[in-house]
């Protein structure tokens, strides 16, 4: 079935979800989830297979076993490509994203020694300098100090304190959401982020969300 956008009632829904995060409201509410949050995100997804290959939709339950917070269900949907372009509807709108998500142990040492190569290093200052200034956002978890064994003064010090380093831009649940042109700006937004996501998996590897 073809996208044709995220009615009201998908942000409703998590507008209700945020404020009862609880079975009762789940239950009474899980056709209103499938309905206008998962099945339009999977259509979503598939209009963009073409150019960015399949996604992989997130369960909408939360991992609680070593979090402090014991709601049981996430206050967003998600969407994953293979090669790490990420897509996410919530009550305020529509947020994408790409880069290093959630590396593994090995993917970190990889990342920290290609930010570390003058080559490679300045490659990806360059194109993290290229997405701020086309509107991105640069995020990710961060050391407060440096890594060990890395000079105070290293050039790409700000680059290499990042575990995790994604760029991501945002609307608003305006009018234009109900409609197709989603696709063509999620699309437009992805193929800012290729050079981000391109690097990543040289350098780095693919994300690998089965941990």
């Amino acid at each position: 079935m073809a996208f044709s956008g995220f009615d009201d009632a998908a942000f409703e829904f998590y507008e209700g979800l945020q404020a009862d995060n609880g079975r009762a409201y789940w239950t009474a509410h899980k056709q209103t989830y499938e309905r206008h949050v998962r099945d339009p995100l999977g259509e979503l997804c598939a209009e963009l297979e073409d150019e960015f290959g399949p996604a992989k939709l997130f369960r909408p339950y939360r991992d609680v076993r070593f979090s402090k917070d014991k709601t049981p269900y996430k206050t967003h949907q998600g969407g994953i490509t293979g090669e790490g372009f990420y897509v996410q509807v919530d009550a305020d709108g529509l947020m994408v994203a790409g880069g290093l998500f959630a590396p593994a142990p090995e993917q970190l040492r990889r990342y920290r020694a290609a930010v570390g190569s003058d080559i490679s290093g300045k490659e990806l200052e360059a194109i993290v300098d290229g997405l701020r200034a086309a509107g991105m956002e640069i995020d990710g978890d961060r050391l407060k100090t440096r890594p060990r064994g890395t000079s105070a003064d290293h050039p790409r010090l700000p680059l290499l304190r990042h575990r995790s380093l994604y760029a991501h831009e945002g609307w608003p649940a305006d009018p234009w959401m109900r409609t197709g042109e989603v696709v063509d700006r999620v699309r437009a937004s992805w193929r800012v982020l290729r050079p981000l996501v391109d690097w990543g998996n040289a350098h780095v590897g693919p994300p690998d969300f089965s941990r």
